[in-house]
């Protein structure tokens, strides 16, 4: 076992048992069952989820976005995580890349707080149920909406001190890496501006806290493990964010972060909304556990 927490991003579970992150992060498992976890289609669930973005960060519609300059990360706390089964270990020292992921789960029309913070739990229970990891893999988490939470345990501490908590999302490269999770399968599907603009400058905030140079921290999860994350669509973009990053870190507000290569696109196809719902992923797992 490896010395942080003994997870099978780092050192998997070898035998008939042995499952990959991707697979189960969509919640592949045997013959393919998935358990189908609701996204707030309680209006009370909703109500307490809108509630607690209530203050001087709320908007309109109650939702916090992300900018660079007043960074609101929703807590675990707020999005009602479980207890780790044990503390995420945090180094004194900064992240080298900052890796791109895509969550394999169905492209959503769910921009609400109580879908992003359903979708958090159901990492979380994946991550800690099935995957018997410690707690979620993944340092930072952004829903289709451009909510972005926190994912494991002392990571926003972690960021806002200069080092790292740790993670399991990157097999062999956890210990020099920090994860972001983007909701949605993107091979082909566009990503939304919501949660495009949210990822931009989310890589800005990283990128100044641990003095990183975007076009060569920011890269994909499949730069590193035999994988199809973060999907076709979303990796081609990565050479965009590099430049969106860079020319928010050359001193431009983020009001004009949404220069050429920054928007994103909203996907308003028939097939997009979830009826409420985590659904399978569309593709298979390419991870190489060997």
């Amino acid at each position: 076992m490896s010395t942080h927490s003994g997870e099978g991003a780092d050192e998997p579970h070898r035998g008939a048992g042995a499952l990959t992150r991707r697979a189960l992060i969509g919640g592949v498992m045997g013959a393919g069952l998935v358990e189908m976890l609701p996204l707030g289609t309680s209006r009370q669930n909703e109500a307490m989820a809108e509630e607690l973005a209530a203050g001087p960060y709320g908007g309109v519609d109650q939702r916090v976005l992300f900018t660079a300059d007043a960074p609101h990360v929703y807590t675990r706390a707020q999005w009602h995580a479980r207890p780790p089964r044990r503390p995420a270990k945090v180094v004194d020292r900064a992240p080298d890349h900052i890796v791109v992921h895509h969550t394999a789960t169905t492209n959503s029309r769910g921009r609400s707080l109580a879908h992003a913070f359903a979708l958090s739990r159901t990492i979380q229970n994946i991550h800690m149920n099935r995957n018997r990891w410690d707690d979620a893999g993944q340092q930072l988490t952004i829903s289709r909406g451009g909510i972005v939470m926190e994912g494991r345990n002392r990571s926003l501490r972690a960021i806002r001190s200069g080092d790292l908590a740790i993670g399991a999302q990157v097999l062999h490269h956890n210990q020099h890496t920090i994860g972001i999770e983007n909701e949605g399968t993107y091979m082909s599907g566009r990503v939304p501006g919501a949660l495009w603009k949210s990822l931009v400058e989310v890589c800005v905030w990283l990128c100044r806290k641990y003095d990183l140079d975007p076009a060569k921290a920011i890269v994909g999860h499949r730069d590193y493990n035999k994988t199809l994350c973060p999907g076709d669509a979303l990796y081609a973009r990565l050479p965009a964010l590099r430049r969106s990053v860079a020319y928010r870190l050359e001193g431009s507000s983020s009001h004009h972060s949404t220069s050429p290569d920054t928007t994103g696109e909203d996907s308003t196809g028939p097939n997009d909304s979830d009826g409420g719902l985590i659904l399978p992923p569309l593709l298979p797992s390419l991870d190489d556990l060997d």
